[in-house]
């Protein structure tokens, strides 16, 4: 016989139950949202924390407590896993749309001292501006562009390949060249 629960698991709506059934079943879920309906359901039907763990190959009841009471409070949410450790998260949504705003903006010669970007030109310019990222990496940026699609290694997206700016004695001159199209074969 278990100990008196703190927080025993809340009554299901229909629409939950049903939804952690489907979760329970799925063959292309995360096998830990598997595992946690799979435990919620057991749970559900009358079984103790450490029936639960067992069925499903657990042996912590501490956790399955810590899942039930933020199943409680989140609702479906709670299957959805949290970050896990190491060092924690520095750039959320907003700085990565920051990041994407700031790469689709042509660079200028004057001011950003470039025609094209580069990892390091970008992270100057992010670090530089205002309403910038005054210690983003290198490696955040290219994680955040190559999320997008975006790699300058293997077809040069981001920069016209063959058109390159040079300085002049009349100023600034797009040099463009003829053999590009050959190049690219």
């Amino acid at each position: 016989m278990s100990r008196r629960k703190k927080d025993p698991l809340r009554l299901l709506t229909e629409s939950e139950t049903q939804t952690l059934q489907e979760i329970s079943r799925s063959q292309t879920a995360a096998a830990s949202q598997v595992t946690r309906a799979k435990i919620l359901l057991r749970i559900a039907q009358g079984h103790d924390y450490r029936e639960a763990a067992r069925a499903v190959g657990r042996s912590n009841v501490e956790a399955v407590s810590q899942l039930v009471s933020r199943f409680n409070q989140e609702g479906l949410q709670a299957l959805t896993p949290r970050h896990g450790g190491g060092p924690p998260v520095r750039y959320d949504e907003a700085a990565e749309e920051r990041i994407r705003r700031e790469f689709a903006r042509t660079p200028s010669v004057e001011q950003d001292g470039t025609a094209t970007w580069s990892l390091a030109t970008l992270q100057k310019a992010l670090r530089t501006a205002p309403d910038g990222l005054p210690e983003v990496s290198t490696y955040t940026l290219w994680r955040v562009l190559k999320a997008d699609g975006q790699s300058h290694q293997n077809n040069r997206t981001w920069c016209d390949t063959g058109t390159v700016l040079r300085k002049r004695k009349d100023g600034i001159v797009a040099v463009t060249d003829p053999d590009t199209d050959a190049k690219k074969n």
